[in-house]
């Protein structure tokens, strides 16, 4: 098995070995194992059975870090987006007043037309016509973006209505669990130790229980819930009139659309910004599994949305398992075999509390920012739409809006600057559309 498995993925090749994989994977998992609970918490919101949406969420991400880790072999797990789980539920369901049969059918289309636009090298080609500058500024937004959520989610850094955000209450278990993993990972890391960051996440888990936060549950296995709410009652309508007859209305599209959207830019941002730490990335910031991965993204969101979930992407707590040591497909098939004894093995794996994980996203995200050297900005035609792209992306909690944000002031800039030559037809093109969706973001709030 060993020799299959170092043959298949390369391991000797790529520098590492099995045991690192398998335990980059599992850092991984526990980096966005909250996903098991906020994804069907709030897609829970529309009507959903929130015990089937639990089982329904990790089947697609078991299939969709599957495709990645087999077809393109690189270690990125996949998962619902949480920006398009909002969008999905509060907007279309709650806001536009349709049902959830009919958002699950607009992500089943969305995901068509991915798969359709990947065949046709269009996504591929985007990918290709971000100027490098911003390829160099996304590792660096990404990083500032998962340290925030990190910080967040052990209330290090919590929400002030006077002045936004400020400093938690040093009181809360959260903050100290956090800072205590935060200083045994930096320790170990330092002493180049292997596994620093899993164990600085066993270390805050031990912490929390040792104060109080985390109890051991009754059963350590349970049956995973069944998903016949969900899957019975979306099938049929997706495939019926039922959940086709809209499918030409302005709302379907203005919904597909903002799906497309959002999830081509996180999933292009995301593989950018891990991809690079592998170095894996040419001069211009591409990389040859490019087609493949985009593939596998689209197929995990058309499937996704059969199982009852939002659109799926890729997450960018990958790079947790890539700043442990992971390097190939093994450490994605090693988060889906994580994910897959969750179904079985729930009362485990959460009991590990956001800030037990704090600590490997504010890691990961202080190894993510090295690239910010290689950027020029005493240009301000490169530096402002670099600027932008980092600021914008922990700012707005989206990468997405960073990659706007940075492809529009890039276009602007060297236009205006004389220096058109600059910009690729594509960056015109794909300016021109993220216009039309500030637009019509602009019209729906007027509206």
């Amino acid at each position: 098995m060993k020799t299959f498995l170092e043959g298949y993925f390369k391991l000797s090749e790529n520098g590492t070995t099995v045991k690192k994989e398998l335990v980059a994977g599992i850092i991984t998992f526990l980096t966005m194992s909250y996903a098991l609970i906020v994804n069907p918490s709030i897609l829970s919101e529309t009507g959903m059975d929130r015990e089937a949406l639990f089982t329904g969420t990790t089947l697609a991400i078991i299939f969709a870090t599957l495709l990645m880790g087999l077809i393109t072999k690189l270690p990125i797990a996949q998962g619902p987006g949480m920006g398009l789980n909002s969008f999905f539920a509060f907007s279309v369901v709650l806001g536009l007043g349709y049902s959830w049969q009919f958002a699950l059918t607009a992500v089943f289309i969305e995901g068509l037309i991915f798969i359709l636009l990947t065949f046709l090298n269009v996504r591929e080609m985007i990918v290709k016509s971000i100027p490098k500058v911003l390829k160099e500024a996304i590792p660096v937004g990404i990083g500032l973006f998962i340290t925030l959520i990190g910080l967040k989610g052990a209330n290090i850094i919590i929400s002030d209505p006077n002045t936004f955000l400020s400093l938690g209450d040093f009181k809360m278990h959260s903050v100290w669990i956090a800072f205590a993993g935060l200083l045994v990972t930096a320790v170990l890391h330092s002493r180049n130790i292997n596994g620093s960051i899993l164990a600085g996440i066993v270390v805050s888990t031990l912490f929390s229980f040792l104060l109080g936060d985390v109890k051991l549950p009754n059963s350590l296995v349970s049956m995973p819930p069944s998903i016949k709410p969900i899957f019975g009652k979306a099938i049929e309508p997706m495939f019926t009139s039922e959940g086709w007859d809209k499918i030409f209305s302005v709302d379907m599209l203005v919904v597909v659309f903002t799906f497309l959207f959002v999830n081509m830019f996180d999933t292009i941002g995301t593989l950018i910004g891990v991809v690079s730490k592998l170095g894996l990335t040419d001069e211009e910031g591409n990389f040859p599994q490019m087609k493949k991965a985009l593939i596998s993204d689209s197929l995990g969101t058309t499937v996704g949305a059969i199982l009852g979930t939002s659109p799926i992407t890729s997450y960018v707590e990958s790079a947790s398992g890539v700043a442990s040591g992971g390097r190939t497909g093994l450490t994605s098939v090693s988060t889906a075999l994580m994910f897959f004894l969750s179904l079985f093995l729930a009362p485990i794996f959460l009991l590990v509390p956001a800030a037990a994980t704090a600590p490997a996203l504010i890691i990961v995200g202080l190894f993510m920012i090295s690239s910010v050297v290689k950027i020029n900005f005493n240009d301000i035609t490169e530096g402002l739409p670099a600027f932008l792209t980092i600021i914008f992306m922990p700012f707005t909690f989206s990468i997405a809006e960073g990659i706007v944000f940075g492809m529009l002031s890039f276009a602007f800039l060297k236009v205006l600057g004389g220096r058109s030559k600059e910009v690729t037809p594509t960056v015109y093109i794909v300016s021109l559309m993220f216009i039309v969706k500030i637009v019509l973001d602009a019209a729906k709030l007027l509206g």
